[in-house]
């Protein structure tokens, strides 16, 4: 079979560290090369939501094709994929890697390699890709290019003598990695009469055309007209219309072998598309599909439930809409007797359920209540059975658990040598367990640990930021489940469990969450007519209490003076009053107390 002339095509993405100009380098490149006019210019053009553009972070992908007049007379085709930074991410960051041959480290010249520059970087070398490193923000009177480039070859082993110094801001260096990109990254391979063989990037829903794929085809052609397959699932589609996107989409005859552009199914339910399936032909299959495809697993769990329980099938629908440009989320329904019909929503971690959250209430309208996250936990039962759970209502009794492991992770910690002991100090109170270190550089730090999710979730990262003065950086991996003595913390209020305040805990910790949680709700909670006592229980025997006094009336103010007897009658009435409130009253509890428990600790370590 005769192969297809790719040499005037590049394929790239763009990686880094969260907040180290992945974006603005992406808006110089669409500037320089004119894909974009002049008074459409505007700041992260390739980040399409709201969210992303108020936080300055990406949190989809997003490929754009440009084109390039380079030095030596030629016009090459570029394929750039922008990519997120945070490590929440990196499943996206995976996808996107597969699709290219090359990628572009980008490096803040005035941090250094950070955590995920590290992880990034790794991901690009295992996928065996061609590096052109750029040290970016050399504008800055802090940027220190030099030193960086020795931390890019000490840190990474990547050779940095001929890393591009760019800054985003000005344009300053784009031409030079332009050329960089054309000549140190090379062009894809691929045979155009072969069964076709296209890698699903992304997708998204339009009301008219369905679901809307990107793609990049590594063998064969696709054209509108033809009946494709998805392997993974073996569903089968008419292809309404191929184009790319530059960055608005432009339809194209075909996508050809190397290109990355979109594809138009017509298919209306999305979850018929999954990122990192492999599309071919329906009557002439490719025989096997891409490697690499995995369900990108959820980390994180919290129930979601909607103010007004009349918007439960919205939230439902909701949901639905958000997962076809997010196939990581999942959720199954979950009842509370506190907060009524919800959702169990699992999520990457714990940017991405912020994230989500507030998608749900800007996109759709939702008033949403988030429940304290949990983690997924594996309980072995005195059958020999085993259940997951990821939501501490499905712990079954403690007679018939026999142990319960937890997902632990490995974890990175880059940070300046002056705090390697504020590190140390606060990963084994989170129940860190030390592996190594690396000095990467006399002032910089790579410490590597082994720690368990539901420690990182809880209040971790924040704490790590504060104690470091924000110079530490963390990456993070799923390393493997082992048995810890967990118990279940309860809440009551008024003597009734509050089901949405529960939430599994190591023993040697639950003292002092409950006592700290307790003491949060005791500020949160609205003083009623009556004393309202708030207790930790743990296996029915109680290990902290707050009380939230009563609002009391001065049911003596009319009395002036009188006999004894009469005063007392007034407040014999009122005691009895208060008892039959306490037995009937309900209390009501503020969306704040079902997040306190994020916030247990933050002041003593602010």
């Amino acid at each position: 079979m005769l192969t297809t002339d790719t040499s005037h095509i590049r394929n790239f993405s763009i990686i880094a560290h969260i907040d180290h100009g992945k974006s603005t380098i992406s808006d110089r490149i669409l500037e320089f090369t004119h894909t974009v006019k002049e008074r459409d210019l505007s700041a992260q053009m390739l980040d399409s939501m709201d969210i992303e553009k108020e936080r300055g972070i990406t949190i989809k992908s997003n490929a754009v094709r440009v084109l390039y007049h380079a030095d030596d007379g030629d016009t090459y085709t570029l394929n750039l994929i922008d990519t997120p930074g945070h490590v929440d991410f990196s499943y996206e960051v995976s996808r996107s890697l597969a699709a290219c041959e090359g990628a572009v480290l980008v490096v803040d010249a005035t941090q250094g390699v950070e955590a995920q520059t590290v992880s990034n970087a790794n991901l690009a070398m295992n996928a065996n890709l061609d590096i052109v490193p750029a040290i970016n923000k050399i504008d800055l009177p802090s940027a220190q290019p030099e030193q960086v480039k020795a931390e890019i070859e000490d840190a990474l082993a990547i050779p940095a003598d001929d890393a591009v110094l760019v800054s985003g801001k000005t344009g300053q260096g784009i031409h030079e990695l332009l050329e960089s990109i054309v000549y140190l990254i090379r062009p894809p391979q691929g045979e155009a009469a072969a069964p076709l063989r296209a890698l699903i990037l992304d997708s998204y829903f339009d009301a008219y055309r369905g679901v809307v794929a990107t793609v990049r085809v590594f063998d064969g052609k696709i054209k509108a007209g033809q009946r494709l397959q998805m392997m993974a699932l073996g569903d089968e589609f008419l292809v309404e219309e191929v184009g790319c996107k530059r960055p608005l989409e432009t339809a194209l005859p075909e996508l050809g072998v190397g290109e990355v552009g979109y594809v138009v199914t017509g298919l209306k339910d999305p979850a018929d598309v999954k990122v990192g399936d492999t599309l071919t032909y329906a009557e002439r299959p490719c025989k096997e599909p891409l490697p690499g495809y995995r369900e990108a697993k959820p980390m994180v769990f919290t129930g979601l439930f909607p103010i007004d329980n009349k918007e439960y099938e919205n939230l439902r629908s909701s949901l639905e809409k958000l997962r076809v440009n997010d196939p990581s989320l999942t959720w199954e329904p979950e009842t509370s007797v506190a907060l009524g019909f919800g959702f169990r929503v699992g999520f990457l971690g714990l940017l991405h359920m912020e994230v989500v959250k507030e998608r749900l209430e800007r996109e759709f309208g939702l008033d949403l209540i988030a429940t304290s996250p949990s983690v997924d936990y594996h309980v072995y039962l005195t059958d020999h059975t085993m259940q997951e759970l990821t939501s501490p209502q499905q712990l079954p009794s403690p007679s018939r658990i026999d142990h319960i492991e937890e997902p632990f992770l490995k974890a990175q910690v880059i940070v300046p040598a002056s705090y390697v002991g504020a590190v140390m100090d606060l990963s084994v109170e989170h129940r860190g367990v030390f592996k190594d270190m690396v000095y990467l550089s006399d002032k910089t730090v790579e410490m590597h640990w082994e720690m368990p999710l539901s420690e990182l979730i809880l209040d971790y990262f924040d704490q790590l930021k504060s104690r470091t003065k924000g110079f530490a950086s963390l990456d993070y991996e799923f390393d493997e489940y082992r048995t810890s003595d967990l118990v279940k913390l309860d809440i009551l209020l008024a003597g009734e469990e509050v089901d949405a305040l529960s939430f599994i805990v190591h023993r040697d910790k639950a003292y002092e969450l409950a006592r700290g949680l307790c003491d949060k709700l005791k500020e949160l909670i609205p003083q009623q007519l009556f004393e309202v006592p708030i207790q930790g229980v743990v296996g029915g025997r109680v290990i902290s209490r707050s009380t939230v006094r009563a609002r009391r009336k001065d049911v003596l103010a009319k009395c002036y003076g009188g006999d004894i007897s009469r005063k007392r009658k007034l407040l014999e009435k009122q005691k009895e009053g208060k008892k039959r409130m306490k037995t009937l009253g309900r209390v009501e509890v503020p969306q704040e107390a079902f997040l306190a428990v994020l916030r247990v600790g933050e002041e003593d370590n602010s």
